[in-house]
């Protein structure tokens, strides 16, 4: 069997279980009388007014004159407004009614419901996964660029740092043969900077798109002159964003801003993409030594940029 050939088995095994799951195939969605395709045109009129009945139609992928009963139907039922544009006098646009949106309300509630239930027995890391992999397929099944949303920069807040330890232990164990006492030694770090915080001098700071961690850097206090920059790390889907760049810069501007005289930062030689930055941003290399450390033999190197 070829590559296509499985991927479009798994598809097609992927629809039947969500069918089955979401209820699709019993004609009436949580028991309200609607079918999936009447729920899903109810859901858009309710979360937006002033749909024309040939933009719904194209934005949902239905036949206009199955979508053209549907809304006859909740017409009928005294569901749905059809109003004058008041951009084209000619065109009719589409509102819920006061009757629409109450009805709307109790299928909104059962389908929140019924996802919060799917999801309650999974854990927090597996609830993360598998945001990542519906975002992930959404993305590659509707052509979207995954460059399309822009990275931002943000303060750490709870429950970054979790990850932090963890994308550090992973990518770190597969791109260089790192063992578990490197991920121990993040997670050192890690709860020296949870437990001693201090905030003005100290700062962690997360590069999210769309909800998804995608890298790291943190300021640490040394000393009243002097700030460490630590845990400065970029995941896969956001390499070649200039996403390490960009957290670097931003350490950078928050050590001047806290009033510190020098950055510093430690790494090893064989992280030739961090090196780059750090060089390409004025870091000077101040010392370096051999050591073996998380099962690898390698040459420790200490940077330093006069703030």
């Amino acid at each position: 069997m070829s590559d296509l050939e499985s991927a479009v088995a798994a598809l097609r095994r992927f629809n039947r279980f969500h069918t089955r799951l979401i209820g699709a195939l019993s004609g009436s969605l949580h028991g309200s009388g609607f079918t999936l395709t009447e729920a899903r045109v109810l859901y858009e009129l309710a979360r937006r007014d002033g749909w024309r009945a040939g933009d719904l139609a194209k934005a949902l992928g239905l036949d206009p004159a199955y979508l053209s009963r549907i809304l006859k139907r909740f017409a009928a039922a005294g569901w749905l407004l059809r109003e004058r544009s008041t951009a084209d006098g000619r065109a009719l646009t589409l509102r819920l009614s006061k009757a629409g949106h109450a009805v709307f309300a109790p299928l909104d509630a059962a389908s929140q419901a019924e996802a919060a239930g799917r999801l309650r027995p999974l854990d927090e890391a597996q609830r993360g996964r598998l945001v990542t992999a519906l975002i992930e397929a959404e993305s590659l099944l509707s052509g979207a660029s995954a460059k399309a949303a822009t990275p931002v920069i943000r303060p750490h807040r709870p429950g970054d740092i979790g990850w932090v330890i963890a994308a550090h232990g992973r990518i770190y164990a597969e791109d260089y043969g790192w063992d578990i006492a490197f991920e121990a030694f993040v997670a050192e770090i890690a709860a020296r900077f949870l437990r001693e915080f201090r905030p003005g001098l100290e700062q962690g700071l997360i590069a999210e798109r769309d909800g998804q961690i995608l890298g790291s850097a943190f300021v640490m206090r040394e000393s009243d002159e002097t700030a460490k920059l630590r845990m400065v790390i970029v995941d896969r889907p956001a390499r070649g964003l200039g996403l390490g760049k960009a957290l670097v810069r931003e350490a950078i501007r928050f050590a001047r801003a806290a009033g510190y005289a020098r950055l510093q930062l430690w790494t090893n030689d064989i992280l030739h993409a961090a090196r780059a930055i750090y060089i390409a941003e004025g870091f000077r290399l101040i010392a370096q030594e051999t050591h073996h450390s998380f099962g690898q033999d390698l040459v420790g190197q200490n940077w330093e940029l006069v703030l």
